[in-house]
């Protein structure tokens, strides 16, 4: 597996064994910086693109204009399907589902996703692998401030973080209509799971700025 080039200063203490939640192939044995940019008045496919530290692509995310708040595709360099990211229609805690592939049968679910309460002024997101059936501790959780653009990957429900998302403020991104968000993954941690979950913490921010 080629991973996406990365060359970095510092490496933050990498897990004891890697954190594989879509495939083994998308777990780095060092840091990963990836930028997700997203046009924010696109309506079509490929409205996410995924990029290394030199620019090229790593994934793409794609919707359909049927569905188009309510399903995503995550699919790699060369379009093959990665995750089918669901929402779950009339959920009172903003659910989400992700499948393996273009799949959403119950078979190929991979993880969901749900907010930790109701009413929240910092956002906090609660995701349960597959296996999590009583879904009672979280495996991961997603920490972050819409206002600041920016959140944080823990695992479970301690202050062991396993990513970082920060939105990138430029007069060209803004002029171009896009946002920029710089994405760190530590090392042995899936990459292609924490863009999931980051595709989806901008559709429920999205929902939010609709209400």
């Amino acid at each position: 597996m080629a991973y996406p080039y990365q060359p970095s200063a510092s490496a933050p203490p990498m897990p004891a064994l890697p954190t594989t939640i879509i495939g083994p192939q998308y777990c780095a044995p060092y840091p990963l910086d990836l930028t997700i940019v997203k046009k924010v008045m696109s309506v079509s496919d490929g409205n996410f693109a995924v990029t290394d530290v030199n620019g090229n692509i790593v994934f793409k995310v794609k919707g359909s204009l049927l569905t188009l708040r309510d399903r995503r595709v995550l699919v790699d360099a060369s379009g093959n399907p990665v995750t089918t990211l669901r929402r779950k229609i009339a959920t009172l805690h903003d659910r989400w589902e992700a499948f393996r592939g273009e799949s959403t049968d119950s078979k190929d679910l991979v993880f969901t996703l749900k907010r930790s309460s109701l009413i929240q002024y910092k956002t906090k997101l609660d995701v349960f692998l597959a296996g999590n059936k009583k879904e009672d501790v979280c495996d991961f959780q997603v920490r972050g401030s819409w206002l600041e653009r920016s959140c944080i990957v823990y695992a479970g429900e301690s202050n062991n973080i396993v990513a970082q998302m920060h939105k990138k403020h430029t007069i060209k991104s803004l002029l171009i209509g896009k946002d920029h968000f710089m994405v760190k993954v530590y090392p042995n941690v899936d990459y292609a799971f924490i863009v999931a979950l980051i595709v989806i913490l901008d559709e429920i921010n999205d929902d939010e700025k609709d209400d």
